[in-house]
């Protein structure tokens, strides 16, 4: 209970919207600098039409930790924090930007979230089996570290043929629940063309299955191996019609599957981008201009199409380079809005005219509280195969196989990993969740066991109002206000409390704080 009144007392009110409302601190900007970003050129006129006042700036200490949130998928270190906020360089937050892209948690983030739709899955129902499961994340995280196109790597999931311990991509296939021609060509709409084919005539549905419909899957002497190309027993040849109505002859000796990649990667054709684009702006803005981003359909219309259009166009022009639409969304003033509205009108989330407040995945929450406080998540696979030892300091963004999971983990929403649609991951909170971070012994570990806590207790007993600020920064990237100083010097003022149980009160209070658990 007094931990509980204390994690109530540490939290700064997010001042209310009004046209005349003050920048609160420490969230938002007081100075709010001028747009040249292409994106906030269109979004900001039609936020005015619709009268509706876009959010403030947000604050460098808010910046600081959603764009490692967003960008990495990692709370920044106290250390990184305080070099962040000491720098007076007016384009630092590009620079930060840039250099996120550069680390390798960039690469474990993103290809979890690849690994999410693609469905990178050992056990029942995708069947990929640890073997299949570790070739084919490595390819995926590689991949994204190398900034592989974006038209390549489809290509490559699309047309390749092998094994799938060997040739990686061709695990896109195995990873399809079923072998029917209409099941992977459901699963190639989903992915990478962000429709859902369940809404297409019969005839639509069965003039796409056409293309996938000469795939072999062959097994070997090697146990759980499967060899995945073009049936090459001899066919005559075959019309088939592309999904914008085109009509193909396709010769005996053509594989479908790349007349249908040619088509689709094409720079003309607008069901590839869009999707991309449309997906990416839903993973750093919470929610896609096409919403939902796996649900693109004529009557379901985008609520900015210039946007939509402008980073298609950028897609192709920087030759299918995902890094720069990532870059020119991170930079609009659109992201980096303040969380706190500045106005009441029922559309401005939708319209983004604030960021959209949102529960930290399963994955990076459970790494935050092992980068707060020194500790590490253990995870093991009971398959008895290779490949499924997982070294114990790994990270969860790192964890390839979507079969190996945790209590933990599914309480928190991690997706199964068996659809491929965005709305496998759960994000809503629960009463399970509010319970498990205000009483569970899996945190209680955390906070007491961790190293990095460890060294913050014995600084309380030195040095407390330091303490103090080390584990703000650690956990909120931000020092305490002087409203915040003053509660908790008032509470420590209670009879009986050392050091070390004060520093371990805060440290449960502000893990369960929504500045915390959230996104803002």
């Amino acid at each position: 209970m007094r931990r509980l009144l204390l994690a109530v007392a540490v939290l700064v009110p997010m001042g209310a919207c009004g046209a005349d409302a003050e920048a609160v601190r420490p969230f938002e900007r007081e100075a709010q600098r001028p747009s040249t970003s292409a994106i906030d050129s269109l979004v900001l006129p039609a936020l005015q039409a619709h009268g509706i006042k876009p959010a403030n700036l947000c604050s460098d200490e808010v910046f600081v930790r959603r764009v490692y949130l967003d960008v990495i998928g990692t709370l920044p270190q106290p250390q990184e924090v305080r070099q962040f906020l000491r720098q007076r360089r007016p384009n630092k937050r590009t620079a930060l930007i840039n250099s996120l892209m550069d680390r390798e948690e960039f690469a474990d983030y993103w290809a979890m979230k690849w690994c999410d739709l693609l469905r990178v899955k050992a056990e029942f129902p995708i069947n990929l089996w640890p073997n299949g499961v570790q070739a084919y994340y490595r390819w995926i995280r590689d991949a994204v570290r190398d900034n592989m196109p974006y038209d390549q790597f489809v290509r490559e999931l699309l047309t390749s043929s092998g094994s799938n311990f060997r040739v990686a991509p061709v695990n896109f296939y195995r990873a399809v629940q079923g072998q029917k021609p209409e099941t992977i060509a459901s699963a190639v709409a989903l992915t990478f063309m962000g429709t859902r084919s369940a809404n297409w005539t019969e005839a639509q549905r069965a003039n796409m299955a056409a293309f996938f419909s000469r795939i072999q899957f062959k097994g070997t002497a090697e146990w759980k191996e499967e060899i995945i190309s073009l049936d090459p027993a001899p066919a005559g040849p075959l019309d088939a019609v592309l999904p914008d109505g085109t009509p193909v002859h396709i010769l005996p000796d053509e594989d479908p599957r790349r007349v249908f990649a040619d088509w689709l990667i094409a720079p003309g054709n607008p069901w590839f981008t869009r999707n991309i684009v449309n997906r990416v702006w839903a993973w750093l803005l919470g929610r896609g201009l096409i919403h939902e981003p796996d649900d693109i359909r004529p009557d379901n219309p985008a609520v900015y199409p210039e946007v939509l259009a402008y980073l298609q166009k950028e897609l192709v022009a920087a030759d299918y380079d995902l890094r720069h639409v990532y870059r020119l969304i991170l930079n609009s003033r659109v992201y980096q809005q303040s969380s706190i509205p500045q106005s009441n009108h029922p559309g401005a989330e939708a319209l983004f005219a604030q960021y959209a407040v949102r529960r930290l995945d399963a994955e990076v929450l459970v790494d935050a509280l092992d980068t707060v406080f020194g500790g590490a998540e253990n995870y093991e696979s009971a398959i008895p195969e290779p490949f499924t030892f997982i070294p114990n300091q790994q990270r969860t963004i790192a964890l390839a196989d979507g079969s190996i999971t945790s209590q933990f983990l599914e309480m928190f929403g991690r997706p199964s990993r068996d659809t491929g649609l965005e709305s496998e991951r759960n994000n809503q909170p629960t009463d399970a969740q509010r319970l498990h971070m205000l009483n569970s012994t899996h945190v209680q570990r955390k906070i007491e066991g961790g190293w990095r806590m460890r060294r913050i207790l014995q600084a309380a007993e030195t040095n407390r109002t330091e303490a103090i600020q080390t584990l703000y920064l650690s956990v909120l990237s931000r020092r305490a206000t002087p409203s915040e100083m003053a509660v908790v010097e008032a509470y420590c003022e209670q009879d009986g409390l050392s050091g070390e149980q004060i520093a371990s009160d805060l440290a449960w209070a502000l893990v369960n704080t929504k500045e915390f658990l959230y996104r803002h």
